[in-house]
């Protein structure tokens, strides 16, 4: 058998149709596949190569920790030089209140883990989450996620979960003495990058901070810079009670963390002692990856140019069959009238070299989201691809 048929008999599908590329090199902003076709890659593995594939700095730091040592003891128990240094460059970089970091192998288990924390840490148990959210897929994280198509085959779920409107007025007024947390993302990513006002964002912080609520803001795809700061909440003028990453945190390897004051972390300590546990998360060669391509972020000036470059992708993507561009920084969403025109544009994109994808709950959308290393000229390719695209699939010429 070759690789697609055993990729299809013993890799755990999640569709009847997956892309079934078979890429076997990955370096800056491509990828080649077994033939030898070079793929320019449009989507960062969904926001997570935000330094490009394999950047030799990440790989070096790799190398290097693997050598002095990789799993030790769950995490915690042991001082690791790796965990240290990365918790404390990134608490340097963020906001005073946010000095408490937990590592975790993923996104979604930093959801996980910042939901515990807020209950344990307030006492109560309603968590308030919105429409259309995507905070993960296993089960509490399911439970705030924000569709009934996804819910609704797991159920039973949580309990306790209001689920509300995004950017609207009222969602704000439903915080109260009750609620535990309330969890949305910076921008909403999933649902076709919904921007909200920073205005509302600031209400919600006030009215969390007058009930005692934890605001939970989940820049699992927005952080590290994709919207043109280095968190996406520096925009508001706002600071969450708990903040979380993951994706491009790890530099291309997992990771996800949960990052609150100490005084709220202290909380998992007692009552039970091991409030959270994790055997792999902070593990030390990922930890030495992350630190590395957070360095790479800041000492290359990364961020300073993604507004610019958004702007670029603005300008040459342009055409009648274009409904709307949305976007923050260098996280975009292409609209177009449907789904099946999408497919057929992210179909035929992808045959001639560059690949994009859609989003869960706007399949009308292109996803654009590349590493931060893209060079003006290589958006120029990319807008040239998908407007010549669009051109054949329509028979409309930009």
């Amino acid at each position: 058998m070759n690789n697609r048929q055993l990729f299809l008999r013993h890799v755990a599908q999640l569709s009847d149709a997956p892309l079934a590329l078979e890429i076997v090199k990955a370096s800056g902003m491509y990828m080649w596949d077994a033939e030898g076709k070079k793929i320019m890659d449009l989507i960062a593995g969904i926001s997570v190569c935000n330094v490009g594939h394999s950047h030799p700095a990440v790989v070096n730091a790799i190398k290097e920790q693997a050598e002095q040592y990789m799993h030790l003891l769950v995490y915690g128990e042991l001082i690791q030089s790796p965990q240290v240094a990365f918790a404390t460059l990134l608490t340097q970089h963020l906001p005073a209140s946010l000095n408490s970091v937990y590592f975790t192998n993923s996104g979604a288990e930093a959801v996980e883990g910042a939901m515990k924390l807020a209950k344990r840490y307030t006492g109560r148990t309603e968590i308030i989450a919105f429409e259309k959210s995507y905070h993960g897929s296993t089960q509490g994280a399911m439970s705030i996620m924000g569709d009934e198509t996804w819910r609704n085959a797991y159920r039973p779920l949580l309990p306790d979960i209001q689920h509300l409107t995004y950017n609207t007025w009222e969602a704000v007024n439903q915080i109260t003495e009750r609620t535990a947390c309330i969890i949305l993302e910076s921008v909403q990513a999933e649902a076709g990058v919904r921007v909200p006002q920073k205005e509302w964002l600031q209400a919600i912080r006030e009215k969390c901070t007058a009930t005692g609520t934890l605001m939970v803001l989940d820049e699992i795809q927005c952080g590290l810079g994709r919207n043109g700061t280095l968190w996406a909440f520096e925009q508001a003028g706002i600071v969450p009670d708990i903040l979380l990453l993951g994706k491009a945190l790890g530099g291309g390897m997992p990771m996800g963390a949960f990052i609150a004051d100490k005084e709220i972390m202290w909380s998992l300590t007692n009552r039970p002692v091991l409030g959270h546990m994790t055997t792999f998360g902070g593990h030390p060669v990922i930890c030495a990856a992350g630190m590395a391509g957070f360095r790479v972020l800041l000492e290359d000036n990364l961020v300073d140019a993604v507004k610019a470059k958004g702007q670029l992708f603005h300008q040459y993507l342009q055409h009648p069959a274009i409904k709307e561009v949305r976007s923050l920084g260098l996280m975009m969403a292409v609209e177009f009238e449907s789904f099946a025109m999408n497919k057929k544009v992210i179909d035929m994109c992808i045959e001639r070299g560059l690949l994009t994808d859609w989003f869960l709950f706007a399949p009308e959308c292109l996803r654009i989201a590349p590493p931060l290393i893209i060079s003006e000229e290589e958006i120029r390719q990319a807008c040239k691809i998908i407007i010549d695209v669009v051109n054949d699939v329509t028979g409309i010429s930009a």
